[in-house]
């Protein structure tokens, strides 16, 4: 089926640039609106496809060339996202969502190919890549701990002894309910031992009034507090033995993690330091110094000071990215004041 794929999308490359009036590839301007209408359109189909976690949105467009066929172009993106606030399958686009205040801090590499007509913007191919390592498939081991998938019947039940505990033991004002499950194991022992990676989000029951959850707990969609945890539960009903479960949690969501995947056909594998490019014209790579750590921020030169690349690649970030960053509590266990960052003109919009 992949070869298939394929051969499917060169088939469709070869027979656009195979016209009598084809142009080769042209670079052109990242800012040019024609540009960006063409990214907006491949992130909004790659959003589509997501069914879990939360939509990605724009951050900055690294190169763009295009190829011509009379009235219609052909575009080869090259660009950078970040994890938006609007969760996946929600209605609203990626344009009218913020980024994720604890989304990753390095930007995600995506690239991209649509071709835009007279009358329709058409997305041929658009791949994110979401994890940061690619690692090998390993053969199954009796006794081992294995991988089982998100929505498996079998972690239901860790599931809500781990929440349970978690909401009995915080002291929060509020019980939190389950958001995502990112990793989940099962292991043969003196029973099944589960090791699950989830996090759970705030609710709209207190606990004055709630002792556990229920149907009427919804997601508190004016207070975005989040917790993620890793949970060991051991379970044995045979023994008529209750689970007993063993969290370790912290405050935010759950943070990306490695994934054992392929990379998809047409990948154009980026390097770590995707912002670090050389400018069309310019000098070498820089070596290193205490000025990169500075260029590597989430809002570099790049967003700020003039770009003298000819063709304003990359553009300016499309919004100013404010992370949240954990702060560790006070020496007498205290929990540190809470940071209030300041008002920004994009706060006030929408």
């Amino acid at each position: 089926m992949m070869r298939s794929g394929v051969a499917l999308t060169t088939l469709l490359l070869v027979g656009f640039v195979c016209g009598q009036d084809v142009h080769p590839d042209a670079q052109v301007f990242c800012d040019d609106p024609s540009v960006e209408a063409a990214v907006t359109s491949a992130l909004h189909t790659f959003n589509d496809r997501l069914t879990a976690s939360y939509k990605l949105a724009l951050y900055q467009i690294l190169t763009a060339t295009k190829s011509e066929n009379g009235s219609d172009s052909l575009y080869s993106l090259q660009f950078s996202s970040r994890t938006s606030d609007c969760m996946a399958g929600s209605p609203k686009p990626y344009t009218e969502c913020n980024y994720h205040p604890f989304g990753r801090q390095e930007p995600l590499p995506c690239n991209a190919t649509v071709l835009v007509t007279e009358t329709e913007k058409h997305t041929k191919e658009v791949h994110c890549l979401q994890d940061d390592h690619i690692v090998p498939e390993s053969a199954s081991c009796l006794g081992c701990p294995m991988v089982i998938g998100e929505n498996s019947e079998d972690i239901k039940v860790p599931l809500s002894v781990s929440i349970s505990k978690f909401n009995s033991d915080s002291n929060s004002t509020h019980l939190f309910s389950l958001d995502s499950v990112g990793h989940a194991t099962r292991q043969v022992v003196a029973g099944f031992r589960f090791k699950l990676e989830f996090d759970m989000r705030r609710t709209t029951c207190a606990k004055v009034e709630h002792s556990e959850l229920s149907d009427l707990c919804v997601h508190d969609d004016e207070t975005m507090e989040f917790f993620h945890c890793r949970s060991t539960v051991d379970v044995a009903p045979w023994r008529h033995v209750a689970p007993q479960a063993n969290n370790e949690c912290q405050e935010g969501p759950l943070p990306p993690r490695p994934m054992s995947r392929r990379l998809p056909p047409g990948w154009t594998p980026f390097r770590d330091a995707i912002l670090e490019q050389t400018p069309v014209g310019g000098g070498g790579k820089k070596e290193s110094s205490e000025e990169d750590a500075t260029d590597a921020s989430p809002t570099a030169a790049t967003a700020e000071g003039p770009n003298n690349d000819p063709f304003h690649c990359p553009s300016k970030p499309w919004k100013t990215f404010l992370p949240i960053r954990p702060v560790a509590p006070n020496p007498d266990g205290t929990s540190p004041a809470p940071t209030i960052r300041p008002l920004h003109d994009e706060d006030l919009l929408g």
